[in-house]
């Protein structure tokens, strides 16, 4: 009975200091998530207002721009997937993965060729095991990401998207990443960055936004070359920020779990090791009355 209670004992304090761990853990992640939240608010009107310039720009032209127009039978599109790259964050990357599975299927489905670039080591992992081949991969900034890596990452894909189709290049620019919505809701979502949709212009009632007129100086096409490498740079930004306040929010809400399960797992343990005490005692309790018994049978035997 004493090696059991031994066994209890030493479990008791190998989940107590695991609850230390991931306590330490959840404190961290929702530290970190107040510094992304506010590093999303203020990097998304600045990317919604060079949005909005950038549709300006490509309906107030009639210059045909490769990132702007419609290609007539596009063949391949290029998806950028945002993961993290570390785990103990729940359903994060896989949820993504999933979304990234998905668009893959249905850009498969509509006859184009799909070509992956993945942010994140959980992503380049998944790929990894499955023999599958990257474009291009980035890691070691999901956390906390800066505009130069959007900029590191935005570089291929333009070129990218600039590029003869039979050179290399891609027809439609698309990236899925974890929208934070909430610190209680994220929500993987996948968008076309490219070409530049006009429904990226409607308000919340789903009307059209009417954009003022203009004239370009020196041609549609220079400012056309100018703005976009500057928004696809600033959308990857945005959805960089949006993925780690995200990933912390996932992290967070993990360890608040896995400790609200080690307290419970200790509170089982406990019972466990009281109740292999009590049973000790209770032997010993039963061995020492016994053994008093028998002395006292033998010596009234010997007094006859």
């Amino acid at each position: 009975m004493g090696a059991q209670l031994r066994v209890y004992k030493r479990r008791i304090r190998s989940v107590t200091a695991t609850k230390k761990i991931t306590k330490a853990m959840e404190m961290i992640a929702a530290s970190r998530i107040v510094k992304a939240q506010r590093q999303v608010a203020a990097s998304t009107p600045y990317a919604t207002e060079l949005t909005r310039a950038v549709t300006a720009v490509a309906t107030g032209s009639t210059t045909k721009h490769p990132l702007t127009t419609e290609a007539e039978t596009p063949a391949r599109a290029a998806i950028l997937l945002v993961t993290s790259d570390r785990g103990l964050a729940g359903g994060y990357s896989s949820n993504a993965i999933k979304a990234a599975e998905k668009l893959t299927e249905r850009l498969r489905g509509e006859g184009k060729e799909v070509v992956t670039y993945v942010i994140g080591r959980k992503g380049v992992a998944y790929y990894g095991f499955r023999e599958r081949k990257l474009a291009d991969s980035w890691t070691g900034f999901t956390d906390s990401p800066t505009y130069a890596d959007a900029k590191r990452a935005a570089a291929p894909l333009i070129e990218a998207v600039t590029q003869e189709t039979a050179e290399g290049g891609v027809d439609e620019l698309h990236i899925v990443f974890t929208e934070f919505v909430s610190m209680m809701t994220q929500n993987p979502v996948d968008d076309r960055m490219l070409p530049l949709s006009l429904d990226a212009t409607k308000d919340e009632d789903g009307k059209g936004e009417i954009l003022p007129l203009f004239d370009f100086e020196p041609s549609a096409e220079d400012v056309l070359d100018a703005l976009l490498p500057r928004y696809v740079e600033s959308r990857i930004y945005n959805a960089l920020l949006q993925a780690a306040a995200s990933e912390h929010a996932a992290r967070r809400r993990a360890m608040k779990s896995a400790t609200d399960n080690a307290g419970e797992l200790i509170k089982t343990l406990s019972r466990l090791a009281n109740a292999a005490r009590q049973a000790e005692i209770t032997q010993e309790i039963s061995e020492i009355v016994g053994g008093a018994s028998a002395l006292a049978d033998a010596t009234a035997g010997s007094d006859k």
